[in-house]
């Protein structure tokens, strides 16, 4: 285990459980102007210990590593326990690559927002407007905007083969899916709920978003990415396996996911088709990627105050997750109060590997992380929730 201090970034104006609410967990959301998120003073220096404490526990979740970085205004801080590798004990490395899941979203729906900004695509627009052969009619009325912040009101997949197991992982990880034949595990029923009335955190979602991008763009979303944001940002450590062929290995420096069988043995399943996650939960990055990613949107240097807005805006009062509880996303990220501090930003999880991005709106503290649940099909938000806990000063965290 280590504890180093964080350089400064480059530039300072740069930029799930499953589910991906395993930041939600922690705290019911509310409205950013009521926390103290953004008042001088509020936010204590880091308290290292409680951090420490935070990823030192590998048994709640059971975890073969941690990682945090902790930045911003009110101080840095970044430690690591456990091993990247646990077949040959290697230490986690300052740049090693994760797949990140569903932090995948935010990254689209910062195109699909440059790209309506830009007037090459319409929120307000009928998804079946871009794509009118991908979806039936009686699916017309959602649009591109209720994709990005999860009230479109799809059905449930029926056909995905379920990994709730090792065993099902092994036997399924290297399954083949196109685009098409995901989206059509969900038009074979009637919608949940009139789109824009309620909200339920769908996967599905993104992918027709990318979708719409390609349509749009001419291109694999995933290229779309790296043109606008991976090169410009010289976010060398992300990429997208379906730009790239669908590879299934991670290049460089990585942490390994390694899940456990039920002889109680450790099998490593780092290598993974991820063409039925795509723009669900594709990308691969690393910790400093997605704290520079996620410093250059929260900054304004990817989209206008009008785009950006979107993501930091949760849908009307009257619009409840399916459970009755407030709606926690807004347009490609999630948001939780804790402790008095709001913080927004994007979990991720993909079998064998746990990630969250988060800030307060003004950025006096920010917080990535990365760590490796062993156990598959277990909830991995304790870890989650000690680490918010401890970056938003809860006593006894």
């Amino acid at each position: 285990m280590t504890s180093t201090p964080l350089s400064p970034s480059r530039r300072t104006l740069l930029a799930g459980v499953a589910s991906g609410a395993a930041l939600a967990a922690v705290g019911a959301p509310v409205a950013a102007h009521a926390s103290r998120d953004g008042g001088a003073g509020t936010l204590p220096p880091p308290d290292t210990r409680a951090l420490r404490a935070a990823i030192d526990d590998l048994k709640h979740p059971a975890a073969s590593g941690a990682q945090l970085r902790v930045s911003g205004s009110a101080g840095r801080w970044y430690g690591t326990s456990g091993v990247s590798d646990p077949a040959t004990g290697r230490p986690i490395g300052l740049n090693d690559k994760v797949r990140a899941g569903s932090v995948t979203k935010a990254f689209v729906a910062t195109v699909v927002l440059q790209l309506a900004d830009e007037g090459r695509l319409r929120l307000e627009s009928p998804v079946r407007h871009y794509l009118p052969k991908l979806l039936p009619e009686s699916f017309g009325a959602i649009t591109v905007a209720q994709l990005l912040n999860h009230t479109s009101g799809l059905p449930d997949h029926i056909g995905l083969p379920e990994m709730k197991t090792t065993e099902q992982v092994l036997r399924h990880r290297f399954d083949r899916w196109t685009p098409p034949q995901v989206v059509a595990t969900v038009t074979r029923g009637p919608l949940k709920f009139t789109p824009g009335t309620k909200q339920e955190y769908r996967g599905i979602n993104y992918v027709l978003a990318a979708l719409v991008i390609e349509q749009v763009v001419g291109r694999l979303y995933g290229t779309e990415i790296r043109h606008r944001l991976l090169r410009p940002l010289r976010l060398g450590h992300t990429s997208f396996p379906s730009a790239d062929g669908n590879d299934r290995r991670i290049h460089g420096p990585h942490v390994h996911a390694c899940l456990e069988a039920a002889d109680g043995s450790l099998v490593d399943v780092t290598e993974f088709d991820m063409s039925r996650s795509h723009a669900d939960g594709e990308i691969i990055s690393s910790t400093g990627d997605m704290h520079r990613f996620m410093a250059a949107l929260f900054s304004g240097a990817l989209l206008p105050e009008r785009q950006l807005q979107k993501m930091f805006t949760l849908p009307p009062k009257h619009v409840k997750m399916l459970d009755g509880s407030p709606a926690r996303y807004s347009t490609g990220l999630q948001t939780a109060t804790v402790g008095g501090v709001t913080w927004w930003g994007k979990t991720g999880q993909q079998e064998g590997y746990a990630s969250g991005m988060f800030a307060t709106r003004d950025q006096r503290r920010q917080l990535v992380w990365s760590f490796s649940p062993t156990q598959t099909g277990a909830d991995p938000s304790a870890m989650s929730q000690r680490i918010v806990a401890a970056a938003s000063g809860v006593p006894g965290s």
